[in-house]
């Protein structure tokens, strides 16, 4: 199980890479959106038919519905997230988006009888706050800004119900071919609106095309499988929980790329962060009670 953890502990710091290089790129938020997913299928899609066509078959056969909810909340996550942070700072919206654990620790109750210790939801807490203490320090004001964060927090919303829908789905499939039919669903959703928004996916810099390739390959294809890998044998609300190091993982970064120094607020709510996420998977179990 050791070994299961620091894996997930990679995949959330290749999660937190996404929102410096987003603003490093140089495009309108759904044409990045779209790029990712696009290129992330493309790279995943061949690896799919080749280990797992049947399975993947199967589940766009007897799963189909539930294939198309995933591939729907996670193509909305991303428009969502890469738009808010065009409105809003960088802290503000990281700390935002990670606001799903809570979502999904109730609908987890309620739909998969998943009860979690106390200390969980005692973990959970202090994530929280750790979350505020950053966001509060480069909070922004004013109308757009407030749109930005509406825009993040629902793309927190969206999250939750990829992690809740994929717990449902990756009881019986397996890592490649969940995440291919899934990417490939979401990928297209995005594709089609850009489409019908008339955004444009070609004419960007090279510097821009460059960004969302890593983006493809990091963020998304190390970070998100992992995720998705994860949800194999943890409620999802751990697996939530974990995404909460995200902002810390992201304010790192952010000094070393963009050269935005932390404070002492983001070092103090960085290290609750790192305190809340460790109390809940060691005193709060891996599993439900």
């Amino acid at each position: 199980m050791s070994k299961r953890l620091v894996l997930l502990a990679l995949g959330v710091v290749a999660i937190s890479c996404a929102a410096v290089l987003i603003r490093l790129a140089d495009a309108p938020a759904l044409a990045i959106a779209a790029g990712r997913l696009v290129i992330a299928s493309l790279v995943l899609l061949p690896c799919g038919l080749v280990r797992s066509r049947g399975e993947m078959c199967f589940l766009l056969r007897t799963e189909w519905r539930l294939v198309v909810l995933a591939g729907g909340f996670l193509a909305l996550h991303f428009a969502l997230w890469i738009a808010s942070l065009s409105h809003t700072t960088v802290a503000s919206s990281v700390v935002l988006v990670t606001a799903s654990p809570l979502f999904v620790a109730m609908a987890s109750y309620l739909l998969f009888r998943e009860r979690l210790r106390r200390a969980t939801f005692v973990g959970i807490g202090g994530c929280a706050i750790g979350s505020v203490l950053i966001g509060f320090s480069g909070w922004s004001t004013g109308a757009e800004a407030f749109f930005g964060d509406v825009l993040a927090f629902s793309a927190a919303l969206a999250m939750a119900g990829y992690l809740l829908v994929g717990r449902r789905l990756r009881r019986d499939a397996s890592l490649v071919a969940y995440s291919t039919v899934v990417f490939c669903t979401a990928a297209l959703f995005l594709v089609l609106a850009a489409g019908v928004m008339r955004v444009p996916l070609i004419g960007y810099s090279s510097m821009t095309y460059l960004v969302v390739l890593l983006l493809a390959l990091v963020p998304q294809l190390l970070g998100h499988m992992s995720l998705n890998w994860a949800l194999s044998f943890l409620p999802a609300t751990m697996v939530a929980v974990a995404i909460l190091g995200e902002p810390v993982g992201a304010m790192i970064l952010a000094s070393v790329v963009l050269s935005e120094t932390p404070v002492v607020l983001e070092i103090a709510g960085s290290l609750l962060i790192l305190c809340g996420i460790g109390f809940a998977f060691v005193r709060g179990g891996l599993g439900t009670k």
